[in-house]
């Protein structure tokens, strides 16, 4: 059975992708910092009969980096890696004149550098695997310049050139950014907390990530409303 490492996996975006995996057989590795959730999540998941390993802890810990790495190595390898797990930098957003250089610089640290961590543990096990991927989870803030978002954005806007220039320096792995769009998540609960507008669950938009993964599209920046406009 194919292995994924999710990271972020106990709510959101993460909990859904590993569910929609799960039903498909692949083999799990979960992470998240807060123990008690990711045991829901890894007893949900585990329901589908898939093997699964629920691994707590920061990704920014480079020997929780190495403790994932080495639980998919048990399971047999690493055929995708899904950065998801993300910092705002603030809660809730502020302005860049008020943005905490603290927050900033933990924001880059998980959503940039352990990302890059993690990729860098995980290579030698991806290059091994016949399909081989890296999906890191982006945002349009990475793109577009929205009031308060600039320090999340920037840190996403790093991790979406970083993910370019490896699907240059590994031309036999794919590897995607991903932006997901809207959608009612903790994290943007967190971000934006007076926002009470309806957004679409993040389970809606994972068959986004699941054709990914079906058609292996060439190596680049998509976003998950076009590819399920594809599809509809």
């Amino acid at each position: 059975m194919p292995v994924a490492i999710i990271t972020g996996a106990s709510k959101g975006l993460g909990r859904a992708l590993a569910e929609a995996l799960a039903a498909r057989g692949w083999d799990l590795v979960l992470d998240a910092r807060t123990a008690q959730v990711l045991d829901e999540a890894s007893a949900a998941v585990s329901a589908y009969g898939t093997r699964v390993r629920a691994l707590p802890g920061d990704v920014t810990d480079a020997g929780h980096r190495a403790e994932l790495v080495a639980a998919a190595w048990q399971l047999g390898g690493v055929d995708l890696l899904v950065n998801n797990a993300s910092a705002l930098g603030a809660e809730p957003l502020v302005r860049l004149d008020t943005l905490p250089l603290e927050g900033l610089r933990r924001a880059l640290e998980v959503n940039v550098v352990a990302a890059l961590g993690l990729v860098q543990e995980a290579l030698p096990l991806l290059r091994a695997s016949e399909a081989g991927a890296v999906l890191s989870v982006s945002s349009d803030a990475a793109a577009e310049a929205y009031e308060t978002w600039g320090g999340y954005g920037a840190s996403k806007a790093a991790l979406d050139h970083l993910t370019a220039v490896l699907s240059e320096e590994e031309p036999t792995l794919r590897v995607w950014a991903v932006d997901p769009g809207d959608m009612a998540t903790d994290l943007y609960t967190a971000a934006v907390p007076e926002d009470d507008d309806p957004r679409p669950a993040p389970a809606s938009v994972v068959p986004a990530f699941l054709r990914l993964l079906d058609e292996r599209p060439a190596s680049g920046r998509y976003a998950a409303p076009e590819l399920l406009e594809v599809t509809r």
